[in-house]
């Protein structure tokens, strides 16, 4: 296991997963919003997107904590292995919320220097918490077609916090 792709919908864990796998493994970590995300919450292009994204991608080591669609083949293409992130609605949801929430408080910058608001939280028809409600089915179907089909790279569902845990325990410490 040398290209991990941890998967899973928004407020899944998936970013806190990668960067725990990647630090266990000793292989390099990459947040994905980070690449994909300007200042000002401006979308990098997905021309510009694929081309950076294959660029990572190339390399023989890395953990990433996301396959958006417009570049997901690519990932596939190169990956040892998908973790899938099969929480139930309530627990991701949940958890974004919190953090969502937080972030505004604190004042939190992320991706790339962007901040996230009362009002593009709550009143925004983009907001991450709508994202969730509708990109749900469609990622928990995808993650299990994956799973199911020996098509895809070697997938393992993690359905709790519990089989989180239990699963990253069983993985040898940094080399």
């Amino acid at each position: 296991m040398q290209r991990i792709l941890i998967y899973g919908v928004t407020g899944s864990g998936k970013s806190t997963l990668a960067a725990r796998v990647g630090a266990r493994l000793g292989l390099p970590y990459h947040p994905i919003d980070d690449l994909t995300w300007r200042p000002g919450w401006v979308p990098v292009p997905e021309a510009e997107q694929r081309d950076i994204i294959r660029d990572l991608l190339a390399a023989d080591e890395w953990v990433i904590d996301a396959a958006y669609g417009m570049w997901h083949d690519l990932a596939l293409e190169r990956a040892d292995l998908i973790v899938g992130l099969d929480l139930p609605r309530w627990r991701s949801w949940s958890r974004l919320l919190r953090r969502t929430v937080t972030n505004i408080v604190r004042h939190t910058s992320i991706c790339n220097g962007n901040y996230e608001t009362w009002r593009g939280a709550f009143l925004d028809r983009e907001s991450m918490l709508v994202f969730h409600v509708k990109s749900f089915g469609r990622k928990r179907r995808r993650m299990r077609l994956w799973h199911a089909s020996p098509d895809f790279p070697e997938t393992v569902l993690l359905r709790s916090p519990r089989e989180v845990e239990t699963w990253l325990a069983t993985m040898p410490s940094s080399r």
